[in-house]
């Protein structure tokens, strides 16, 4: 490193508080000051932990890292990011400054994030958050209305790429019949999973389940807005483990308040940490999981065996590892 005093590396977002459990930062720490931040910043306190850091450490895209906030960081030459997206980096920005970004492997995150949609699925439809407080609390039975059984239900898949195609796999071993709609689907592609394209209008409106598996664009943003949402099946179940800007999130609330769909499961918001007085928080038609879709043991040895491995070589001069390539 040819800076002549000691750089700063900043994480941002461990939240598990595993980067340093699950890889050697012996050599990092013989050349450069860390300072690894377990709870979420905002505002000042971003700024103040990030002003004199040399490089910048970001887990996923827990910390949205603008324009604004950049041009106020004279002292950044490098940031890394854990995963192969980033969609709160303002990739721009850095590039007219000169300087670079790296990320890290991704380890099973797709399986990982299709294990999470089952699971929330099968606790709105099995009503299993209140049958666990009924058992903890020393009962047998509730007055909740009785579990819906999937077995010969419709599940609309809106995007069918690597992990839809997996909760489509799934979805036909439970005996569901699986559509699929998304912006560019076609019959052929549909089949080769296994599902059924149909619009997204039919969709809506026949399914059981519906879950979402899109990259946000600008076609998809908001895609589910108030009047698409009306359209959903009274007794549909919503799933959303992919991102929250695919929903209009008010009309969601507004939606699952008038009743329909009957019920939503969410691991994804339009801001998280999720506020502790969010009104999502006190519905009773939601399941609610802090963003954990990618977050398992495996994924994260994959982040921090990157994260090490981009920070040695920066720090040794050596080429940047695994540079994002900007169009």
């Amino acid at each position: 490193m040819s800076a002549s005093k000691r750089p700063r590396i900043v994480v941002l977002d461990d939240y598990e508080r595993s980067l340093r459990q699950l890889a050697d930062w012996s050599e990092i720490d013989r050349r450069a000051d860390v300072e690894i931040n377990h709870d979420p910043l905002r505002g000042s306190a971003l700024h103040s932990a990030l002003l004199d850091a040399d490089a910048i450490v970001l887990v996923r895209d827990r910390t949205p890292l603008r324009a604004d906030l950049i041009e106020r960081l004279p002292k950044l030459r490098y940031v890394i990011f854990t995963g192969a997206r980033n969609t709160a980096l303002d990739t721009a920005a850095l590039a007219a400054r000169g300087i670079p970004i790296s990320h890290t492997a991704w380890g099973p995150s797709k399986e990982s994030t299709c294990e999470l949609t089952w699971a929330l699925i099968l606790a709105a439809s099995k009503r299993l958050e209140a049958k666990f407080a009924v058992m903890r609390a020393g009962g047998w039975r509730d007055d909740q209305p009785l579990p819906s059984v999937l077995a010969g239900e419709r599940i609309g898949l809106i995007g069918l790429g690597e992990i839809g195609g997996r909760v489509a796999r799934v979805a036909c071993a439970f005996g569901m019949h699986v559509v699929a709609w998304s912006p560019r689907m076609t019959p052929e592609r549909a089949a080769e999973k296994g599902a059924t394209a149909v619009s997204l209008e039919e969709l809506l409106s026949t399914s059981k389940v519906v879950s979402l598996h899109l990259v946000p664009t600008d076609q998809t943003r908001g895609l589910l807005n108030a009047e698409r949402l009306a359209r959903m099946r009274e007794d549909a179940i919503l799933v959303n483990t992919s991102r929250s800007a695919l929903i209009d999130m008010p009309s969601l609330l507004a939606a699952l308040r008038a009743g329909r769909p009957a019920n939503a499961a969410l691991d994804v918001y339009d801001e998280e940490p999720l506020a502790a007085d969010h009104p999502l928080r006190s519905l009773p038609n939601v399941v609610l999981t802090p963003h954990i879709g990618f977050v398992s043991q495996p994924v994260f040895e994959a982040f921090a065996r990157g994260v090490t491995e981009c920070l040695q070589a920066w720090l040794r001069d050596e080429p940047i590892v695994r540079p994002l390539t900007i169009d």
